[in-house]
């Protein structure tokens, strides 16, 4: 682990990270308040976790792809 303060990139590669998992959960509470009032159990949770896992799938892979050594950057430079 490393000593000292963390860098103001390090602090925004957390946060981006945190806001993945929230987009995985989001839409997994929101369908199950909705269940719960509708009475249509469990098709709106389903619904929230196929599409927060869809949704925050898709944000980590462009994070992943954004940074300076992520996929994208060793593909380019194997070829």
């Amino acid at each position: 682990m490393p000593r000292g303060r963390p860098s103001l990139s390090d602090f925004a590669q957390y946060a981006a990270l945190a806001q993945v998992g929230l987009e995985m959960v989001a839409p997994i509470a929101l369908g199950a308040a909705l269940d719960y009032g509708l009475g249509w159990m469990p098709w709106l949770t389903v619904c929230g976790a196929v599409l927060g896992l869809v949704g925050g799938m898709a944000h980590l892979i462009a994070i992943l792809n954004r940074r300076p050594d992520g996929p994208a950057k060793r593909s380019q430079d194997e070829t």
